[in-house]
């Protein structure tokens, strides 16, 4: 590898970080990360990054405007010390539910976090399953937008989990859930959802047949775990077998951990792009070597489009 390729690690998953750069066989550049007595980031490189392509390993995730305004300091301190390129790699890109004004007076954070990055300096982004594609077009600089589904899928297929029918929580994954039924080879479903709060939600009606089947729930993010759960536990009453989920990002506290552990979900399989997946029946997928073959072929202007391929 180059020796102008550095992967710096902010504080928000240094696991992460440390398991891309062990995959591209570099050692993660030395800096510090402190916190003034005020809660003030310090930042300082210890390498010399003069004219590198610098791939910073930062996802938003919580403590999200902690993770992302110390994003923000390494930038600056990057370009700064005169890095040729500055990637963002956010495995979890936080604020990205917030995508449009769908209420009177709210703001679009996700353009703002966008705006943020460029005006501090990155000058690519490598990312994760954005909660909504049309982010990309939020940025003026190049954007990689990796899928998790080439490696939820592998372990998928390692299960060998017969009668499999793909269901969508909601409505708005029919499009996630169809892509990985016609890979998987699977009928898929839809269950009709009401959201009472950002933490309560409720499961109402089925569409699709799931009785005496084995079913796969698929969604981008789960937090409290509310719409998995109670997805569910609708399936369950319609006649499913064993329940199985698969997220791209698992950002769980403690009350979605709780709901998981006391739910018919027999395995939560989610990627490790946070450090919040975790928990009982919560299985972590590595997508370091995803993320390194990235970085590898971005730092060698190659393409990234095998990287998407999803067949077994």
């Amino acid at each position: 590898m180059n020796e102008s390729l550095k992967i710096l690690s902010g504080s928000a998953h240094p696991t992460l970080a440390k398991s891309i750069a062990q995959n591209l066989n570099i050692e993660l550049c030395a800096a510090e990360l402190t916190t003034f007595p005020d809660g003030e980031t310090f930042v300082q490189i210890h390498e010399n990054i003069r004219g590198g392509d610098v791939f910073i390993v930062q996802p938003t995730c919580p403590p999200t405007n902690q993770n992302l305004m110390e994003l923000l300091i390494m930038v600056d301190a990057v370009r700064r010390a005169s890095a040729n390129r500055i990637t963002a790699v956010l495995p979890f890109f936080g604020y990205a539910r917030q995508d449009r004004k769908d209420r009177p007076r709210v703001p679009i954070t996700a353009k703002l976090v966008a705006n943020l990055l460029v005006a501090a300096g990155v000058n690519r982004v490598l990312t994760v399953d954005l909660h909504a594609g049309q982010i990309q077009g939020f940025f003026d600089i190049p954007v990689d937008h990796l899928y998790a589904a080439p490696v939820l899928m592998k372990t998928i297929r390692e299960r060998e989990i017969g009668d499999l029918v793909v269901v969508s929580p909601d409505v708005g994954g029919i499009k996630m859930t169809h892509a990985f039924a016609k890979a998987l080879g699977a009928p898929m479903a839809i269950v009709a959802k009401n959201r009472v709060s950002a933490e309560e939600v409720e499961a109402h009606s089925v569409i699709g047949d799931v009785a005496g089947k084995n079913v796969l729930l698929v969604d981008d993010l789960t937090e409290t775990a509310g719409t998995l759960t109670a997805a569910s536990e609708l399936l369950l009453k319609h006649g499913a077998k064993k329940i199985y989920a698969g997220v791209s990002h698992a950002v769980l506290g403690d009350k979605g951990r709780e709901r998981i552990a006391k739910s018919p979900i027999v395995e939560l399989l989610a990627t490790n792009s946070t450090p919040q997946a975790t928990g009982e029946k919560v299985t972590a997928l590595d997508i370091a070597p995803l993320l390194a073959q990235a970085i590898a072929r971005i730092h060698g202007n190659e393409s990234v489009t095998s990287l998407f391929d999803t067949r077994g």
